[in-house]
């Protein structure tokens, strides 16, 4: 197709040719013929040079966090005839284009261009198909095509970096473990009840149980690790007053999520839905981060119902809450849950939520303000004041 250049050269063209038919000058119908042989001359250049290229890409790395850089490089080789005046386009929606350009791309040769994002904010980003343009030494004419597959860019919340973790126990308070000791004992005998989650073994559903409670529940032939945990994050969108407040929550719970994890706590995170699991090391920990570069708020979410379904999660030393503006029904989920969490704290986003927060702090609940666009400091003050700082593996 004729490019803006093309078409105002063949308009040039016709106009010349029209002067020449009116005033016979020999002059302007040499001008014409020119104009419009070249326009002619340029469709026939990019008939002949549609490209066929085979596109890779790698994205290093696919996840990142808001704020950090991913590299995209990508590695594009001709499969067809000779290339001129090629223009690649790879775009990361929502986040920038790259455009190269190369005037020539011989057949069978191999090029390489690399190109940096910032990644801000959160979410998962689609990258490509790539574009790709090629057109004529003048710039008159140019095809178009796509090539090359989507990948997909995951951009987790901003983390910060905390300091100090409080001396928690297990569900059972005598029992002094840091690591899971799993039970060696067969048959009906177990440590306790928690709900099924998907990739359990199907042999340990507890019948009697599933049927009283409405829902499939696994035996749990293990005692229990004193480093667990659970972190909520308010989803409830009647809970924030503006979106910045909702982004600050998810930003806490991240960084509590990666805090737990590199001490070595077993941590189920709840944020609407299912829970997921992040153990020591990186087990569950992308899986969370993913979901948490989704999440959005939810109208009509009830936490009463959500508290009675963690009960059944197994328990732990440590309960963890972030919100915007802290509630009486987020208060019932902390009481709730009390029994299997004894130790707790609540992250809170908003400023202007006083009344609330002493109700949170008379039920011994530790809270965490977000403090000048940070949580470091308030949390850092919190292990100082409130709990004894030590490392879940000391």
């Amino acid at each position: 197709m004729l490019t803006q250049r093309g078409w105002a050269t063949a308009g040039a063209g016709t106009a010349l040719a029209l002067l020449w038919f009116l005033f016979g000058e020999p002059e302007l119908g040499v001008a014409a013929l020119l104009l419009l042989t070249a326009v002619v001359a340029a469709l026939v250049w990019i008939r002949r040079g549609r490209p066929r290229l085979e596109i890779r890409r790698q994205t290093s790395p696919s996840a990142v966090h808001d704020g950090d850089h991913a590299s995209v490089t990508l590695h594009i080789t001709n499969e067809g005839v000779p290339l001129r005046q090629l223009t690649i386009t790879d775009e990361v929606a929502g986040l920038g284009t790259a455009e190269f350009a190369t005037a020539s791309l011989p057949r069978r040769a191999t090029y390489k261009a690399t190109y940096r994002v910032l990644c801000r904010p959160r979410g998962v980003y689609r990258i490509g198909p790539t574009a790709l343009t090629v057109s004529d030494p003048l710039g008159l004419a140019s095809v178009s095509t796509r090539a090359g597959r989507v990948d997909t860019l995951v951009v987790y919340p901003a983390v910060e970096d905390l300091v100090g973790l409080p001396d928690v126990l297990g569900r059972n308070m005598a029992v002094k473990a840091r690591r899971p000791e799993h039970s060696q004992r067969g048959g009906e005998d177990f440590y306790t009840l928690r709900e099924y989650q998907q990739g359990d073994d199907l042999r340990r559903i507890h019948w009697p149980s599933s049927a009283r409670h409405d829902r499939l529940m696994i035996r749990q032939l293990e005692i229990p690790w004193q480093a667990r945990s659970l972190v909520v994050l308010d989803v409830r969108a009647e809970a924030y007053s503006n979106p910045a407040a909702f982004e600050a929550a998810v930003s806490g719970a991240a960084s509590v999520i990666r805090h737990l994890m590199h001490h070595g706590f077993e941590t189920q995170v709840w944020m609407g839905g299912p829970t997921v699991t992040v153990g020591g090391g990186d087990s569950g920990y992308a899986v969370a981060m993913e979901r948490l570069a989704r999440v959005r708020t939810q109208p009509g979410v009830e936490l009463a119902a959500a508290a009675s379904r963690l009960r059944y999660q197994g328990g732990g030393g440590m309960l963890v809450m972030a919100t915007g503006a802290p509630d009486p029904s987020l208060l019932g989920l902390a009481r709730v849950l009390s029994p299997e969490y004894p130790t707790a704290a609540l992250l809170v986003a908003e400023n202007g939520s006083g009344s609330s927060v002493g109700d949170f702090q008379r039920a011994g609940v530790t809270t965490v303000t977000f403090d000048n666009g940070s949580w470091a400091r308030s949390w850092n003050r919190a292990m100082r004041t409130t709990w004894h700082a030590a490392s879940a593996g000391s």
